[in-house]
C-alpha cells in the first residue's frame, strides 16, 4: 500500500494564506464600491469555459507583477500605487493566493485574493439568484388586486387622466 505524502505546494499555500486578510464572495461587492480592483488572472480558456468575471481587469499570470508594479514602466494605468486593494481571481483560489503574495512583496501591502476563485463567486451568484426567484415567487402576483383604488388613484376599470 502506497502511503501517501503530504506536498510542499500545500505548506507553501497555508503560509502565504497566513499573511493574507483573503475575500469571501459574499464581500467582494463590498469590496469593488469600496475601490477595489478585481484581477482575473485565469486563462482564455478557463474565462471562455467558466464565464466572465464583471468589473475585472484581465491579466496573464506570467506578466502580473510588471502589470500590477507601479514602479514598472509596463503596469497597467489601474497601477497607480502602493495603496491599491488588488483582489486577485483565479479558477478555485489555489494560484491566485500564491499571485496575491508575490504582489505583497513588491510592496502592494493590501493585495489579497478571492476564497474559492471564480467557482465560488459563481457558486454564491446562482444561490443568490436562486434566492431571489425564491423571495418573487412568494410575492403576490397583482399588487394591487384586493385594492379598491390603482396607484394613481381612481378605481379599477377607471380611465386615468391624460396629462
Amino acid at each position: 500500500m502506497k502511503v501517501m505524502q503530504h506536498a510542499a505546494i500545500d505548506d507553501l499555500l497555508e503560509t502565504v494564506r497566513a499573511e493574507l486578510d483573503r475575500v469571501r464572495p459574499a464581500d467582494l461587492e463590498r469590496e469593488v464600491a469600496d475601490g477595489a480592483v478585481i484581477v482575473d488572472i485565469r486563462p482564455f480558456e478557463q474565462r471562455l469555459r467558466s464565464g466572465h468575471l464583471p468589473g475585472a481587469i484581465v491579466v496573464d499570470r506570467n506578466v502580473l507583477e510588471w502589470r500590477l508594479d507601479p514602479t514598472s514602466p509596463n503596469r497597467l494605468p489601474e497601477a497607480t500605487g502602493p495603496d491599491v486593494r488588488y483582489i486577485v481571481v483565479c479558477d478555485e483560489g489555489d494560484s491566485s493566493s500564491l499571485a496575491a503574495a508575490s504582489l505583497r512583496r513588491l510592496g502592494l501591502d493590501r493585495a489579497t485574493d478571492l476564497v474559492g476563485g471564480y467557482h465560488a463567486w459563481a457558486a454564491w451568484q446562482a444561490a443568490l439568484a436562486a434566492r431571489r426567484e425564491e423571495v418573487a415567487a412568494t410575492r403576490p402576483k397583482h399588487r394591487f388586486w384586493n385594492h379598491t383604488e390603482t396607484p394613481q388613484g381612481g378605481s379599477p376599470g377607471e380611465a386615468l387622466p391624460t396629462v
